[in-house]
């Protein structure tokens, strides 16, 4: 949009939204660099996206609307056919007269906005909204799950006991009712950003849960007539073999189209009741992330960023199965994924496709084991090596030799903490001397789901809840940390006690299903390589005598960031504590 830039500075120099200061400063920025002036402001998180649309539309003299929270009227919504507002992020929300309101992200779209004119016959009136807005608008042109199920079920599906039998099941397959049930089971978990789908046959039913935020879902419950006919469309989908029903199979296949790109890896497991479906949804369309916007803590995100740019060493991601490590790495590799450097990974599975990086699948059938194809990797000049996971102290030694020898290599294990890493290296043969000299950098890492702004109820904890909750932390310690760290002052700086202290809980609203929560950040402890923790390992350390001298150095543990974020309100007491108990 074409903003005068120092009509902005001025309005937003009135408005107090952003410090008198910090808007001088991100000016000069912006002009130095060349950058536009309210994208750096975003960028930088100095003010929401709904806060500078409705600076844009005071300064461009054109309304604001909101529609996160609003029921457009159907016949209202269809003015604008779908695949438009879809493709154009615009929505008509209101009409008067001849007058046709539009939400628009860009009201100066005028091609759009003739078009739509032309098509309709009515006066547009653009406004300017916000993404979220959009596509709050946009989602309510779905049906809902329920509804669109309502008819498909109508349709011709034979018995269960009648599509099981092999002649059959590729017919049932290809069959319309049984089509459409898959692809509208597919569609609302995209909708609904899940990060699994369960389908799961018993005696009488067949049910089906998304795994949303890292928590199952009751999504619906179909007829067991249907169970036969949909694991066979699941197999033609992933070219799986129809006729095997007495051993797991594993597939992917793939849906695109202009709004999405989702990969789904399939496993299929034979239970007592048939046999159930599991799919994991992964977005090959996403804009990669920014460790920035991983969550880390400023201090853990400039030991990242320094020993992520060193030509060798190791570069350890730890935690549980779920807990985001695949995602992180991903997040280095893209980082470091330029046209100067060669990028090699030996993964199980291949999760997400990336251009300019070669990736390799092992299958340990028929002898590629992580070992077997790190060792092959060496052979292929690379820079980076990215092992998907070290199991074993054969891929561990390889690794550590290639980390020895002038590469990078990236990799996980799993452990409870990032000191817990090095002991954890040692029992697996590995010498102290050794991990000393190639390890990097350990970081640990879990996922909290993340309170829905629009909803969440501040409290402060009574002196019963502060006594039990020293029962499972050192509280005092945690209560200093919160106190001096510079993110959290300003929330903290008048608190003398825990009592003193506003936090937040769940509530429940439209914009997050009822849940209270929506989206999730990662909780880290970055353990960086200096010279006393080498020592430590070097002497055959415990993972608390490790802890002790990497938190005297400086580090913050996953429990003081999960608490760092509780203060900050974007997480809750119970979510950090879920994630972080041992």
């Amino acid at each position: 949009m074409r903003v005068d830039i120092k009509q902005l500075k001025s309005f937003l120099l009135d408005s107090n939204l952003v410090a008198k200061e910090t808007i001088e400063e991100v000016f000069q920025e912006a002009e130095k660099n060349k950058k536009d002036f309210g994208a750096l402001l975003l960028e930088k998180k100095l003010i929401q996206e709904a806060e500078m649309q409705k600076v844009y539309a005071y300064v461009l003299g054109i309304p604001f609307v909101d529609l996160s929270k609003e029921t457009v009227p159907i016949e209202i919504l269809q003015i604008v056919p779908e695949l438009i507002a879809k493709k154009y992020n615009i929505v008509s929300f209101e009409r008067t007269g001849e007058n046709l309101k539009v939400a628009m992200l860009n009201p100066e779209d005028l091609q759009t906005i003739d078009f739509i004119k032309k098509k309709t016959g009515l006066r547009i009136v653009p406004c300017l909204t916000t993404r979220e807005s959009i596509q709050a608008a946009l989602r309510q042109y779905e049906k809902s799950l329920k509804a669109e199920f309502g008819d498909i079920l109508t349709g011709d599906i034979k018995p269960d006991g009648e599509n099981s039998k092999e002649e059959n099941l590729e017919q049932v397959a290809a069959g319309l009712p049984i089509i459409r049930i898959v692809d509208t089971l597919l569609k609302h978990a995209i909708l609904e950003s899940a990060s699994d789908i369960h389908i799961e046959p018993d005696e009488k039913e067949v049910h089906v849960r998304y795994r949303i935020d890292g928590v199952l879902h009751d999504a619906m419950t179909l007829p067991r007539d249907v169970a036969a006919g949909i694991v066979a469309r699941v197999k033609v989908l992933s070219n799986l073999k129809l006729d095997e029903h007495r051993l797991p199979q594993d597939g992917r296949f793939k849906i695109q189209n202009d709004e999405y790109k989702i990969s789904f890896r399939v496993s299929i497991l034979p239970i007592f009741d048939g046999e159930k479906i599991v799919m994991r949804l992964l977005d090959e369309s996403s804009k990669g992330l920014t460790l920035e916007k991983m969550g880390l803590h400023p201090v853990a995100l400039e030991a990242v960023q320094r020993e992520i740019n060193k030509p060798n060493g190791m570069i350890l991601v730890t935690g549980p199965t779920g807990s985001g490590k695949t995602t992180t790495l991903y997040t280095v590799m893209d980082i470091l994924n330029t046209p100067d450097v060669n990028i090699s990974t030996v993964e199980d599975p291949v999760e997400y496709r990336m251009p300019r990086v070669n990736q390799t699948q092992i299958s340990p059938k028929i002898g590629m084991t992580f070992a077997a194809a790190l060792r092959a990797l060496l052979r292929q000049d690379p820079d980076i090596i990215m092992v998907g996971e070290i199991r074993d102290q054969e891929t561990l030694e390889i690794a550590m030799h290639a980390a020895m020898t002038g590469h990078l290599v990236l990799s996980t294990l799993h452990t409870n903490s990032a000191a817990a890493t090095l002991p954890r290296m040692l029992d697996m043969g590995a010498e102290p001397f050794l991990i000393a000299s190639t390890v990097n950098v350990v970081i640990a890492q879990r996922l909290v789901r993340r309170l829905c702004v629009e909803c969440r109820k501040p409290y402060q904890l009574d002196k019963k809840e502060v006594e039990s909750l020293g029962k499972s932390y050192d509280i005092e310690r945690i209560f200093k940390v919160i106190k001096n760290d510079p993110t959290s002052k300003k929330f903290v700086e008048n608190a003398k006690s825990w009592e003193e202290i506003t936090m937040y809980k769940p509530g429940g609203c439209e914009q997050c299903g009822g849940e209270g929560y929506r989206g999730r950040n990662g909780v880290y402890e970055v353990l960086a390589m200096d010279t006393d923790i080498r020592k430590l390992v070097t002497q055959n350390a415990t993972s608390e005598e490790i802890e002790n001298k990497a938190r005297e150095n400086g580090m913050l543990t996953m429990v003081e960031d999960g608490f760092l974020k509780i203060v900050q309100g974007m997480s809750s007491l119970e979510e950090v504590m879920r994630a972080t108990k041992e």
